[in-house]
Formats: C-alpha cells, structure tokens, sequence
C-alpha cells in the first residue's frame, strides 16, 4: 500500500478533463502537485482549482508549467526548473494526449503525425526525463494513460488506436525492465478507459451495454491504482475482459462481435476537439 500524503505528482495535460481530475484527486489525498499544460491560461485556472482541492479546508501545493510534452527541450527545461524550485517528484502521471478523428485518408498526414508526437513521443520523452526521479524515490510510480483501443482496431480514429497500443506496448516493457533491474521500488500503472466524457471525444458512441466515463470516476481509479500498486486500470467492465476474448476468438468472430456491440462503428460521428 502506497501513502499518497506529502508524495510530489506530476501530471501532464492537466487542464481539463482527465488531468485535472486527477490532479485533484492527489491534491484532495495529501499530495504536492505538479501540473503541466501546453494552454498555459487553462493551466493557471486549473492551478487554483487544484490547490483548493485538499478535503481539510487547507490548500493544497500546486505547481504550474506550460509544456508540449513532445518538446524534449521543453521538457528537460521544466524538469531543470522543478528539481531547482521544489526538487524531485515521486509520481508521473503522463496523461496528455491528442485525438484527430476520421477517416484514415481524409485527416491530413501533419495531424497523424502530431498524433504521434503528443501521445506516443511525448509519454516516452517524459517517462525518460523523470524516470529517474522514480529510481530514487523511496516508492515511485509510472501510470501512463493508453486506451481500450489499445487492445483493438479503432475505424476512424487509426492512428489515435495505434498511438495506444504503442503506450501499452512501452509501459509493460517498461514495466518489466525495471523489475529485471531490480527496481522493485517503482511500480507502473497502464490506463485504458473507454471514452471518457472531456469533450475530446464528443459524437463518438461507447459500445453498447456500456456508458461513457466521467473524468473523476476514472480519476478516482487512478488514485486507487498508485495507492494499491495497480499494473492495469480497465474500466468500464468490457475493457476487463477484451484483451482475453480478442486473443482467444478466431478473428472473424472477434469481427463480428466488435460490430454487433458497436464499436467498430463508435466514431464514425465524431467531432471532438482536439486536445484534453
């Protein structure tokens, strides 16, 4: 079990939507929180919201720094000035990411590519920037945010779904590496929700006998996770069991079940924005 009181979190694209919900979860548990955001005037909104969060009336230490987390410049720059100002953090929670939806051909290449910046180089280039904070903690914890797509073909949102299995494929490797190392102190939590309600996937349909999350359900999840030493956080429920039904069915029948619960089919109308 993990005490999250006086840990230092870092939490990227923290100013909306999923970031910031967890942010105030750690905030409201005891923790000093560092948020990041490449929209530097949501960030500082989000910053007081954040620090008014701790349950006990007392507010909360939140630290703000805009950051694209796919500058590595950028990145070893707010690094530099955090270890200077407060020193080193104990969780990294990479949660910034972008979705362009649509039809593989019709989305411009430059979009495909951003899409890969952001949600594949960017959970690398801070994972490499502040794993080393984690080694050193007494308890560290990596949770980076993939998808339930990560498990399966998205039509309509290809690149955003393979942007997710990179994130799934890195964190187990990851993950893995650390345990043969012998860094038993450091734990790492994979996140693959289905669509969650931040505006990011607006139009797009959860599969059926599903719903679409809120961010602070899957927040309090997360929090849970670290607190509980976690490897995975599934939700809703079908999420728990499609990674076995997808490598145990014939592909046909794995086909044919995606369409019938809708999720072949759950962006074809979508029209999110375009950043969380």
């Amino acid at each position: 079990m993990t005490t999250i009181r006086l840990k230092r979190v870092l939490v990227t694209g923290a100013a909306r939507g999923i970031g910031k919900a967890v942010a105030r979860r750690f905030a409201a548990a005891g923790a000093e929180v560092v948020i990041t955001d490449l929209d530097a005037a949501a960030l500082e909104a989000a910053r007081d919201d954040v620090a008014g969060a701790r349950e006990n009336g007392a507010g909360a230490i939140c630290r703000a720094y805009p950051l694209d987390v796919a500058d590595a410049d950028a990145v070893h720059a707010v690094r530099d000035r955090l270890h200077a100002e407060a020193g080193r953090i104990d969780v990294l929670v990479n949660n910034a990411g972008v979705v362009h939806g649509g039809a593989f051909l019709e989305v411009p290449l430059e979009r495909h590519r951003a899409t890969y910046r952001v949600n594949v180089e960017g959970v690398m280039t801070m994972t490499h920037a502040f794993l080393p904070d984690l080694i050193a903690a007494p308890r560290g914890h990596l949770v980076n945010l993939a998808s339930a797509s990560g498990f399966i073909g998205l039509p309509n949102g290809a690149t955003y779904a393979s942007s997710k299995w990179a994130v799934i494929g890195f964190s187990e490797s990851i993950r893995l590496e650390l345990r043969s190392q012998g860094h038993k102190n450091v734990d790492v939590t994979t996140v693959c929700p289905t669509y969650v309600d931040t505006g990011m996937f607006e139009g797009a349909r959860p599969p059926r006998t599903t719903r679409v999350l809120t961010p602070d359900l899957l927040a309090a999840k997360i929090v849970e996770a670290v607190e509980q030493r976690k490897v995975w956080v599934l939700e809703p429920w079908i999420v728990k069991i499609t990674p076995m039904l997808k490598s145990c069915l014939p592909t046909p029948v794995s086909d044919f079940l995606s369409d019938a619960l809708g999720a072949s089919s759950s962006m074809d109308n979508w029209r999110g924005h375009d950043a969380r």
